[in-house]
């Protein structure tokens, strides 16, 4: 900070000279901005992408109280957490395939599909730095594999199963994509030239409007994370190092204010996403679900799952064993495989639940559980409605939702984690500061006890997901990519 000050009075004793000397050294050295401009242009984002500021006080609260945090992301050590049983689960995996749309046993989904009463929700908000190691892209969009001839995205591929299922019961399928303040744009602009890829049902795009704004780590934060998480171990030169720079940090934190507001650096520096828990809150901020029944008042049951999820589709017989089950809500678990990292099926204190990978007391209970949860989910929507203590009529009202979304967000664990922003000045120069954020995750409802819950296990081939790109030759030669063009209709 104090380098920075001292340049930028350079700069200005400088700018007298010729006119290179005037161009080198806007170039070189930080140029003054405008701290009110920055802030206002902030405001403005935060309030067009629906920041809570009720929410972030109270976050900032429990921040500083120590009620949530870093260590407070984990169970109590003392926490019971066991595999599940057979009896836990629907089992579907030995189910052949080829008599799914003769059974008895898909009647009631296969009636559900043909009188319009279900909906798919594919979660595409996010940017896809995984998939590209670190580049920031929109991931649904991306061009990944080749099917009948052509390379076909994420996106693509999703409408065309909704169009094999729309011609197999005669019932145009509603498919949302879910957008955030990143990805919106692009979404919508990129449909719109490819005229949705031909699907003629409704496609519609369903807009972020909750974004969360950063705060500096508390000390308590920032030792845990260097003290108690795994890092690289070091030489002693460089570990002198290391302890030099988050001496630094500490005291940078101490003398901004812990959990205060991160502020300085661009808008989209400052903002974070809150986790996918707020995509189906999402639909009832920005009106869309309201509109989907209020054109289908038909509409019953929703399927969510993540654009990576390729296998996820309408199939009839796992629909009839989410309605025949009476739950609100049906989650799609694998067996899991050496690669699946990130908690999954448990039984915790004697409740059935998922349970996230950031909640384990211990990583190595991870590799005991059964079961590894691909976040698809079919949902009952009237009796999600209820959870949230709404109903149809009042979806219209954007004051009574966003009471209900803020009410039943209180109710779900809130994960904090710290991530490294860089603050960009002069010409390649930049300065990286760690910052606080959270997240809510959508595996939580089953956490709550008035949520009935079902679990169904699918076929590895169904619930597996495309986060890197070096799963891509495995994913080939084991026919999963087969088993996926098998689902799709090509325009």
């Amino acid at each position: 900070e104090q380098s920075q000050r001292e340049l930028m009075r350079l700069h200005r004793s400088c700018r007298e000279g010729d006119g290179r000397a005037r161009w080198l050294l806007d170039r070189l050295l930080p140029q003054p901005q405008s701290e009110s401009d920055t802030k206002l242009q902030l405001a403005e984002s935060l309030k067009a992408n629906g920041f809570d500021r009720v929410q972030h006080e109270q976050i900032r609260a429990d921040l500083l109280s120590g009620r949530i945090g870093l260590s407070e992301n984990r169970l109590p050590p003392q926490t019971v957490i066991q595999d599940v049983s057979r009896d836990d689960v629907i089992d579907l995996r030995d189910f052949p395939v080829e008599a799914i749309h003769h059974s008895k046993e898909s009647q009631s989904g296969m009636d559900a599909l043909r009188a319009g009463q279900v909906a798919v929700i594919s979660l595409a908000a996010g940017v896809g730095s995984r998939w590209t190691g670190g580049a920031g892209v929109v991931k649904g969009l991306h061009p990944f594999a080749k099917f009948a001839g052509k390379h076909r995205s994420f996106v693509e591929v999703h409408l065309a199963k909704s169009r094999l299922t729309a011609e197999l019961f005669g019932r145009e399928v509603p498919h949302v994509f879910t957008t955030g303040y990143m990805t919106h744009e692009p979404m919508e602009k990129h449909l719109a030239n490819v005229a949705n890829y031909g699907y003629t049902g409704p496609v519609l795009l369903s807009k972020g409007m909750s974004v969360g704004l950063r705060t500096i780590p508390t000390a308590r934060d920032l030792r845990f994370f260097w003290e108690e998480m795994p890092h690289q171990v070091l030489d002693e030169q460089q570990q002198k190092v290391r302890e030099s720079g988050q001496a630094a940090i500490l005291g940078w934190a101490k003398s901004v204010g812990e959990a205060n507001d991160y502020t300085d650096n661009l808008p989209q520096q400052c903002m974070h996403p809150v986790g996918h828990w707020y995509e189906i809150p999402n639909m009832l901020r920005n009106g869309l679900l309201h509109r989907m029944l209020t054109d289908r008042p038909s509409l019953k049951y929703l399927l969510l799952h993540n654009i990576d999820t390729l296998g996820a589709n309408l199939n009839p017989l796992v629909l009839s064993k989410h309605i025949e089950s009476g739950a609100c809500l049906s989650f799609e678990v694998v067996g899991r495989r050496m690669e699946d990292r990130g908690g999954g099926l448990a039984v915790v204190d004697g409740k059935r639940r998922l349970l996230e990978g950031m909640a384990m007391p211990n990583e190595r209970d991870e590799f005991h559980l059964t079961y590894y949860s691909s976040m698809t989910t079919w949902i009952d929507i009237d009796q999600l409605l209820t959870s949230f203590r709404l109903d149809r009529s009042q979806l219209a009202n954007s004051e009574t939702v966003d009471q209900a979304v803020r009410a039943m967000a209180t109710k779900l664990p809130t994960y904090i984690t710290i991530k490294d922003v860089k603050k960009r000045w002069g010409l390649g120069q930049e300065d990286v500061f760690p910052v606080t954020q959270f997240e809510k995750l959508w595996g939580d409802m089953s956490t709550l006890s008035d949520i009935a819950c079902e679990y169904i296990a699918v076929e590895t081939m169904r619930g597996q997901q495309m986060k890197d790109p070096g799963q891509l030759d495995g994913w080939v030669r084991d026919g999963s990519a087969a088993y996926i063009d098998k689902l799709c209709k090509w325009s």
